[in-house]
């Protein structure tokens, strides 16, 4: 069983638009995971019908008994994040406001203050219209411990594809180096790359290539968009190459990638034969590797 994250170090490089062609060339020979949390939109393409809805929950949230309460008002003298109110003659938490730390728990003389579990977002298991087994979820608005969540759906995709014996993980990493970023190549063998000939995309390439040598994770990368500018195209090629970083394919900007995606569809169901090639290319290499 191979994992193949596919990241980027910026969005708009193209990064889901791929990972979802890549996934309907695969079939049922993969599981995919959507492991952009944050802004996941992979089930845009897929058009999954979903088999599980489970709850995240993750951190507390301060809740006050006003049955329980004296009023004293050192929950909200001490409270650093400005998360508790007196409206009304009763204390409040505001639970965007609040960090979950527990102090005003501890603190309380009246032991008024309960700290419960916070449902943060959900996490799904579906079924592609591929075929595939899709594992996806959706952080709440505003919520936090994206990484988590990540960590929770590279754990069920990957027992999803021990018990369905597939030989393929293919996984939509969150764009960036951030937490999430890091969660999401914890485990995988071997990391897609996918960038723009553009100085925003050679920036930030570099970056994600420290990140990956830096857990010793083998890396290839795709340019996207490879005509933007030639010269930034090749400074991309250098870096590659004194890196040990192969360079897969290189894709000319098409007009293809947002026509299909306003159609709901990935690119490899679109016409344009030239374009449908270079990603069959690209998922010839995943299969290739060992």
């Amino acid at each position: 069983m191979n994992e193949i994250v596919i990241m980027s170090g910026k969005g708009g490089t193209g990064k889901t638009s791929i990972t979802a062609a890549l996934a309907a060339l695969a079939g049922e020979k993969a599981v995919v995971a959507d492991c952009d949390v944050d802004a996941a939109n992979m089930h845009l393409l897929l058009a999954p019908e979903r088999m599980e809805t489970h709850d995240f929950v993750s951190g507390k949230t301060a809740y006050i008994h006003t049955e329980t309460c004296t009023a004293c008002g050192l929950c909200t003298e001490k409270c650093r994040f400005d998360a508790i109110s007196f409206a009304q003659g009763t204390y409040i938490v505001n639970p965007v406001d609040c960090e979950g730390c527990s102090l005003c728990h501890y603190i309380c003389p009246a032991k008024a203050i309960e700290m419960k579990d916070n449902t943060a977002g959900q996490w799904f298991i579906s079924r592609s219209r591929f075929g595939s087994r899709f594992v996806h979820a959706k952080l709440g608005i505003a919520q936090e411990n994206s990484g988590k969540l990540v960590g929770k759906v590279k754990t069920i995709a990957q027992s999803s594809a021990r018990e369905l014996d597939v030989p393929y993980i293919l996984v939509d990493g969150a764009p960036g180096i951030g937490c999430p970023v890091i969660s999401s190549l914890s485990g995988a063998d071997h990391i897609l790359i996918v960038t723009e000939a553009s100085e925003s995309g050679l920036h930030d390439l570099e970056r994600l290539v420290e990140l990956i040598q830096y857990f010793s994770i083998q890396g290839s990368c795709i340019i996207n968009k490879c005509d933007l500018n030639d010269a930034v195209k090749t400074k991309i090629e250098t870096f590659c190459n004194a890196n040990n970083v192969s360079i897969v394919n290189s894709i000319p900007y098409s007009s293809v990638f947002t026509e299909t995606l306003q159609q709901g569809k990935t690119i490899v169901e679109s016409n344009d034969r030239s374009i449908i090639s270079k990603i069959e290319e690209i998922w010839n290499y995943v299969q290739s590797m060992e």
